[in-house]
This record gives C-alpha cells, sequence and structure tokens, in this order.
C-alpha cells in the first residue's frame, strides 16, 4: 500500500474534483424545476453537440470497456479486436435508427424504448416486455462498472468492497441530485484523461519495450505456446465467424440498451445526432489503441493480480500502467479508468428508473402520475439499482457477473425487432413480435447452457461462442450465440404475424401514425406541441 502512495493520492483527488462536479452539475444549464423526466432524466432534452458528443461518448465507452478488451486481447489475441469493426459498424446503424427515435419521441415525449412500443404497437403487455428486457440486460451492466474500479483498486494493493461502497454511494448521491446532468459534466473530464492517457501509453510504452516488432513477436511467441485452437495474433478458420458475427451482434445490442438511447434522446435537435454520428467514430481510434495495450502486458511480462486463486486478467491494464510510468501518472491514469466507470454507470441506472417509472409505475400503478410523482419515483429507483449493483459484487462471484453481462447481451438483442424494425414498418403484429422474442430468448439461455468454458473449469454459460457441432455441422467453427437468437426471434415474429393475419387477430391502434412522426425541431408541425406530456 505504501508503495501505491502517489497513486492513491492522485486518484483520491481526481475522484474528488468529479465528485464536486457531480454536485455542481444540478446548477449547471439549471432548469426552473427539476422535479420532471424531461429535466431529471434527459437534461431538458437541451444538449448540444459537444455535450453529446461527451455524454455519448462516456456512456457506450465504460471502465469495464478500458480493461476487459485489453484483458481479452492479452488471453486471446486477435479475436479481442473485434472491438474494432463492431464500434465503427455501430454509427451508420445508429444514424439509420436513433436519429428517427429521436424524433418521435421529441414529438410524443417519448422517454424510453417502451414508451414508443407502447404506442407504435398499442400494446402495454409488448412494451412491459421491453421495459423488463432493458432492465434485466442493464443491471449487470452497472455491476461491471465495479469491476473496473475493482481491478484499480487491486493494482494499488487495496483489497475488501469499503471504497467500492463509498465510491458508489458518492455516485448515487450526486445522481440523485442532478439527474443527467452530473454525468454529462463529468464525461468531459473522464474523456479528456482517457485521450491523454491512451496516447501517451502508445508513444512511450513501445519506445520502452523496443518498439512495435518486439511487442508483436513476443505475443506471437506466447500464443504459439498455448494448446489452444482459437487464440493467436490472427484470426483463423475456427474463429473467424465468430468474429463477424460478434462485430455485427455487439453493434445490434450497443444502441438497443436503454443507456444509449437516453444519451440521445437528451440531445437537442436531428442536427446535434447527425453531427455526432460522423464524430463518434474518433473514439473507435482511441479503441485500438487501447485493445493494443493486451499486447503490450504480453511484452511487458504483467502477470495478473491472483484473486481466490485465479488470475484476475482485467488488471492487466492497471499493473501495465504501474510498471511502465512514474507514479504520479499511474494515478491519472487509474482516475481515468475509475471515472470511467461512474459516468456510464450513472447514465445506466438513470435509464433503468426511467424504465420503470414510465412503463411499470405509471403503467400499472398510478397512471394519472404527475411529473414530479414520475421524476420522485425514478430518483427512488436509481438508488435501488446502484444498490443492486453493488450487491451483485458483493455477493456474487465476480466472474458470475461477467456471464450475467453476456447474457445481457443476447436478452438485449431480443427487443431488436419492435424497437429498431418498429420504426420502419408495422407489419409485425404485437403477439408475433412477443412470440418472436419469446423464442429468442429461449433458444439464446439453450445456447449459452450448452457452451463450456474449459479454461475456466465452467461446463454452462462458459462465452458467447456457440460451436456449430451442436447443430449436427462436422465443423469446428463457432459463432456468436446472440445472432442465432436473434434470427430465430425474427423468424418466429414473421411467421406469428402471418399467423394471426390469417386469423384476424385484431392489431392494437398505432398512436405514432400522425403528420409530424419525424419533424424536427423548429418544424412548425412542432411548434406548440406539448412535448413534455404522456403519450
Amino acid at each position: 500500500m505504501s508503495a501505491h502512495t502517489t497513486e492513491l493520492v492522485v486518484f483520491v483527488l481526481l475522484f474528488l474534483l468529479v465528485t464536486v462536479m457531480g454536485f455542481v452539475a444540478a446548477r449547471w444549464r439549471r432548469p426552473n424545476d427539476l422535479a420532471s423526466l424531461n429535466e431529471w432524466g434527459l437534461g431538458g432534452r437541451s444538449f448540444g453537440s459537444w455535450i453529446t458528443w461527451f455524454l455519448v461518448g462516456g456512456d457506450l465507452y465504460t471502465a469495464y470497456t478500458f480493461v476487459a478488451v485489453p484483458a481479452l486481447v492479452f488471453g486471446s489475441g486477435a479475436i479481442g479486436f473485434y472491438a474494432l469493426p463492431y464500434t465503427v459498424v455501430v454509427y451508420p446503424l445508429v444514424f439509420l435508427v436513433l436519429a428517427r427515435m429521436w424524433s418521435v419521441s421529441h414529438v410524443h415525449g417519448f422517454v424510453t424504448p417502451a414508451d414508443f412500443v407502447r404506442a407504435r404497437f398499442g400494446s402495454p403487455t409488448l412494451a412491459l416486455v421491453i421495459a423488463i428486457t432493458g432492465l434485466v440486460a442493464t443491471m449487470p451492466y452497472i455491476a461491471l462498472q465495479l469491476i473496473g474500479i475493482e481491478a484499480v483498486l487491486k493494482a494499488m494493493g487495496i483489497t475488501g468492497h469499503l471504497p467500492i461502497v463509498i465510491a458508489f454511494a458518492i455516485l448515487a448521491a450526486y445522481t440523485y441530485q442532478s439527474g443527467l446532468r452530473a454525468p454529462a459534466l463529468i464525461a468531459f473530464v473522464k474523456d479528456a484523461l482517457i485521450y491523454i492517457v491512451i496516447l501517451a501509453a502508445v508513444i512511450y510504452i513501445p519506445a520502452k519495450l523496443g518498439g512495435w516488432d518486439s511487442i508483436f513477436d513476443a505475443a506471437k511467441a506466447k500464443f504459439d505456446a498455448t494448446p489452444a485452437p482459437g487464440d493467436g495474433i490472427l484470426l483463423n478458420a475456427n474463429n473467424q465467424l465468430q468474429y463477424v458475427t460478434l462485430a455485427f451482434g455487439s453493434a445490434l445490442a450497443l444502441f438497443l440498451y436503454p443507456h444509449s438511447l437516453t444519451g440521445v434522446l437528451a440531445s437537442k435537435s436531428r442536427n446535434v445526432i447527425k453531427r455526432n454520428m460522423s464524430a463518434l467514430p474518433a473514439y473507435s481510434f482511441v479503441l485500438g489503441l487501447i485493445a493494443l495495450l493486451g499486447f503490450m502486458a504480453i511484452s511487458a511480462g504483467i502477470k495478473p493480480v491472483m484473486s481466490n486463486g485465479t488470475a484476475d486478467t482485467n488488471t492487466i491494464v492497471p499493473l501495465l500502467f504501474d510498471k511502465m510510468f512514474p507514479d504520479w501518472f499511474t494515478g491519472v491514469a487509474y482516475a481515468a479508468i475509475g471515472i470511467g466507470a461512474l459516468v456510464p454507470a450513472a447514465i445506466m441506472s438513470i435509464a433503468a428508473a426511467n424504465l420503470f417509472t414510465r412503463n411499470i409505475y405509471r403503467e400499472y400503478f398510478n397512471k394519472n402520475a404527475s411529473d414530479a410523482q414520475e421524476a420522485n419515483v425514478s430518483k427512488v429507483v436509481s438508488l435501488v439499482v446502484k444498490v443492486g449493483a453493488v450487491l451483485c459484487i458483493l455477493l456474487l462471484d465476480p466472474q458470475f457477473s461477467i456471464d450475467l453481462q453476456l447474457i445481457g447481451g443476447v436478452i438485449i438483442l431480443q427487443t431488436l425487432p419492435s424497437v429498431a424494425l418498429g420504426l420502419y414498418t408495422r407489419w409485425f403484429h404485437k403477439g408475433g413480435l412477443i412470440a418472436g422474442w419469446a423464442a429468442g430468448l429461449a433458444t439464446g439461455m439453450w445456447m449459452l447452457y450448452l457452451t463450456p468454458n474449459p479454461a475456466k473449469h465452467q461446463e454452462h454459460f462458459g462465452g458467447s461462442a456457440f460451436a456449430l457441432s451442436n447443430l449436427g455441422f462436422d465443423t469446428k467453427m463457432t459463432i456468436y450465440t446472440g445472432f442465432l437468437a436473434l434470427a430465430v426471434n425474427l423468424v418466429v415474429a414473421a411467421l406469428g404475424t402471418l399467423l394471426f393475419r390469417a386469423t384476424k387477430v385484431a392489431d392494437g391502434e398505432d398512436a405514432t401514425a400522425r403528420d409530424d412522426y419525424f419533424a424536427d425541431e423548429g418544424d412548425p408541425k412542432v411548434k406548440g406541441l406539448d412535448l413534455t406530456g404522456s403519450h
């Protein structure tokens, strides 16, 4: 502990800085009243291009990303670089889907994706399914932000859960007070620190390790010496299909998470979203550099911290910085990772709280809830969500939390037909969509159950690489579980729709079928509309 005093002091000082910013955010761009979901949960829907760029970037690139992607590259090699095409592909998809979602949400006052589904398909049941799916998928994602902070604390020799409990108590306090304005303001500091740290790392560390040739040679030597067929600095015939489907499936899943929509709906116009979709790939460049830290850790001879008899590979990036940089700069790097956990955790908890308030509390407990009542319920639920995330770390094996997040990605993909395709077509019947959702979930869970992880002695839920041999194919190739589950979802939804149409089962009424469906702010069709009311 004494050897890390400078690092700890720098880490704590920067953490205190963002804590103060979190509380000050309540007065930043302050409205007359924070007592509504539009103000507390969406920042008044008033954020411009710069704020949205930092907010959405801070939302999508989490602390877990900064420790898990290099850890995957460290352990498996090239397959870990799936994050690059995934983050390149996601922005055109987001451009197609979320710009439209912003328009209809702006006109009708929607706060969550389930709000849209409720109005589009006229089905409270389908909306409830989408809301619960979003909540279940988001909870372990929040818990994983704690793993990013834990990795930093372990690297500084700090054990026990008390520091994490304190950190999340502080996060809960300023999120409760300031709402979405808190992570929006803190995101400026978070992203600035990350850019500084990563750019310094990719220049300084290779110079100390003898150049990139030396780094890649060390990585190749490591993977050549292992018996695993799927690792290496290049992809091979066994994992290429997994790489492609994992990248594409992850891109589809990312913009379906409720917190992704929360950041987008907080922007003040469609033009802001369009500009951001063209500028956000700058984060993908940084992510590529972050992934290379895994190879640098191999070359530097980094050994992960042992935890309960197993190697915690999430600690390799903090340990790499600790070995290669002066203590004060290592403290800055640790703060970048730690603060990188707070921004997405705050946005995720707000998004989850909004889902509960709008689509469960208001729909089933208090249909006439006022704006102030909605805001108060969301504030309380955001606290409960954070407590649940902390309990996941305190009571469960962190590895199990990682498995939960893996399952969460497969789960959230099953909302794509209702949320994303629903923006472009209303051909699907609400009954078909519910049937497809159920079939996709069941298929996904079955495939995850069949997937082992021999390295960790897990017989079930051992990863997202589903062996095609389980389906009777004579091959060692694997495919992303979520991709196949989504395919089943779409087929069942289509067949169910044809069946319901043939039997003339009534569909719900479309409450979004209006001339101003895609109107932008400033459009004459929008002026005079109440954008804060319910759907």
